[in-house]
């Protein structure tokens, strides 16, 4: 027994660390989806309860860029929620950890009207989310996506 104690522990060590790997992979796939769901109904309660809202953040889409997590709000979840229908779906998300910061990577689709024009949306691109851990807690620092309308 004296020789197996050190695999059992060893082995339980392994198990607690992928126990982990894991509550941090749901929690951080939970964070994805509660963004998703904001963007689409112009709500900015998820990213004020996910985003860490620190001087000099900076959230980049499509070649534009929000400086500050009020700005992301105001200027663009908000607005653009209103002024279109959106139909978001981030696809096949690779989750990656590294003690207590984080990437998501994901395709993105996006579908939607123009509510003044009528005009209709159809683009497919990918997004990055980089994350860091505070007091248990992950906290969106810093996103960056970019999307191609989709070729008919």
């Amino acid at each position: 027994m004296k020789n197996r104690l050190p695999l059992l522990f060893a082995l339980l060590a392994l198990f607690s660390l992928n126990a982990l790997a894991s509550s941090d992979e749901e929690q951080i796939l939970a964070i994805i989806a509660a963004i998703e769901t904001g963007w689409e109904k112009a709500d900015g309660t998820p990213f004020k309860a996910h985003f860490k809202d620190f001087d000099g953040a900076r959230y980049f889409e499509s070649g534009g860029q929000n400086v500050g997590l009020t700005d992301l709000i105001e200027h663009h979840v908000e607005p653009e929620g209103h002024a279109i229908s959106l139909d978001l779906a981030f696809n096949d998300p690779q989750i990656h950890v590294q003690g207590d910061f984080a990437w998501a990577l994901f395709d993105t689709v996006v579908k939607g009207t123009v509510h003044k024009s009528g005009r209709k949306l159809d683009s497919r691109g990918h997004e990055t989310v980089i994350l860091q851990k505070t007091d248990g807690e992950w906290k969106v620092l810093h996103t960056h996506s970019s999307s191609r309308p989709v070729k008919k």
